[in-house]
């Protein structure tokens, strides 16, 4: 496929985005662009919410670690079920009852301003990271395999993305990426079976033709029951569920859009919904990846991981599936670059400037204030890909990505410290313990393997990383507790 091809469906998409973001945006002003004027559908989100939740990454990474790990990636995605049923049912119900825009004035209320600041910087600081590596391994996807033919350099890619999202999201924010990220979703879902029938039918079997010879390539395994191992199935549910709770229920990117439906109940619904309609889509990237490589390995190509799914997309099929890949690859990049610059500038201009709460900003200036934020976390952003592209190393995106993870274990012991005791806190020490505790448990899992006769952590490092700042939090409490 011609990259002028390429370029013109990209063009032509960033159009169809940008006109939703007029109709979107049309009278709207800060409220609207903070919490979408609290009148999103809830089922609009719930769909649109998919898109958020899996980004590029899982489009081209998940189907790549099935000849290594099978559908055991399963058993986190059921993990993530429990996780909802606790954000729909502890957390949303708190959120709704405070009237929150920002969910970490909870904090605030709860503990103090110094909570409040450090349960926010760690959020900035866990999304920035983590958004800007997902939208770097994307935008090179695009790079390797169409635009460094027609000579095109990789920062020219990058600003010309980065401006098409602060274009469409400058505006509307919340309200207008509610409705861009529904119809990115059903590309990105339409792309993903589009692709599951090409391959079925190209080798001319059925979907119980294909799980029987996944079966037999040992593909399908669905359990480890290796206590040792990182992806034994409980460290892989309980994980899960952790990890729901806090990149979910505690972040501030996923739980802007849940709070600007008008209802607690309705909100309630848009998790549950999401929490099913995940285990479905997860079990059907994975099962794309088992039959590409059936495909691959009757063709004689050898791909494996990353490689596996842009590259016979691109290389090996028609014209046409890349084109469906193609539109389907961008349709999972925006979700979750468009949302995070959102939720940035949000949490930044609520929770560190406090522009709500200062009775001496108009609108207007409140509006010019949020538009600068808006732009510098674009900025942010590009710098970040671009530093990704010169370490231009997998294993280095691998840790960061990791790294990122570590910074929800204190907001999980803060919010869970919050909810769970009457306890007030040494507020000058919860900085010191937010930041000793990922310390602490990163030191654990390196020495575990010696430590604790061969264990390896898993996903569960999230729980442990949360339960050393509740326990840090503990030591540094006051005597004086509250009536909850």
């Amino acid at each position: 496929m011609s990259t002028s091809i390429t370029l013109t469906i990209i063009v032509l998409y960033f159009l169809l985005l940008l006109a939703i973001s007029w109709y979107t945006a049309r009278n709207a002003g800060n409220f609207s662009f903070f919490s979408g004027n609290k009148s999103s559908p809830w089922y609009i989100v719930a769909f649109g919410m998919i898109g958020t939740s899996l980004s590029g990454v899982t489009f081209v990474s998940v189907p790549g670690t099935v000849e290594t790990a099978g559908f055991t990636y399963l058993m986190v995605v059921l993990g993530y079920f429990f996780g909802y049923l606790a954000v729909a049912y502890i957390l949303l119900p708190l959120y709704y009852k405070l009237q929150l825009t920002s969910i970490y004035s909870y904090l605030q209320n709860r503990f103090g301003q110094t909570s409040y600041k450090t349960g926010a910087l760690l959020f900035i600081v866990s999304r920035t990271v983590g958004a800007t590596a997902r939208l770097y391994l994307v935008i090179r996807v695009l790079q390797y395999f169409m635009l460094d033919d027609a000579n095109i350099p990789f920062w020219v890619t990058a600003v010309f993305i980065l401006l098409l999202i602060v274009a469409y999201t400058f505006k509307g924010g919340v309200k207008t990426i509610v409705w861009t990220d529904t119809l990115q979703t059903t590309f990105m879902l339409g792309g993903l079976l589009a692709c599951v029938i090409y391959v079925l039918n190209n080798l001319h079997i059925d979907f119980g033709t294909a799980w029987q010879q996944l079966e037999l390539k040992g593909y399908a395994k669905l359990v480890n029951t290796d206590v040792k191992s990182p992806a034994y199935f409980l460290k892989h549910l309980i994980g899960g569920a952790f990890i729901a709770v806090t990149m979910t229920g505690l972040d501030q990117e996923m739980m802007q859009k849940n709070i600007s439906v008008k209802t607690l109940k309705d909100s309630q619904k848009n998790i549950v919904t999401l929490s099913l309609i995940l285990i479905f889509v997860n079990f059907l990237f994975l099962f794309l990846g088992g039959v590409l490589y059936l495909y691959a390995q009757t063709n004689g190509y050898a791909l494996k991981g990353d490689d596996l799914f842009p590259t016979l997309a691109m290389k090996h099929f028609p014209p046409i599936m890349g084109l469906i890949f193609v539109i389907a690859l961008i349709s999972a990049l925006f979700p979750s670059a468009d949302g995070a610059i959102t939720a940035l500038t949000a949490s930044y201009c609520l929770d560190i400037l406090g522009i709500q709460r200062n009775e001496k900003l108009s609108e207007q200036k409140q509006t010019s204030i949020r538009r600068q934020v808006h732009l510098s976390f674009a900025v942010v952003f590009l710098i970040s890909v671009m530093i990704f592209n010169w370490i231009d190393n997998r294993s280095v995106i691998d840790l960061i990505l990791k790294l990122a993870g570590y910074t929800y274990g204190p907001l999980l012991g803060l919010f869970a410290f919050g909810v769970f005791t009457k306890h007030q806190l040494n507020e000058k020490l919860v900085p010191v313990v937010c930041l000793l505790s990922p310390f602490i448990t990163y030191l654990i899992a390196e020495t575990s393997v010696e430590l604790l006769d061969g264990y390896k952590f898993g996903y569960e490092l999230l729980l442990l990383n949360g339960m050393i700042t509740w326990m840090g939090l503990y030591l540094i409490k006051k005597e004086k507790i509250i009536a909850l």
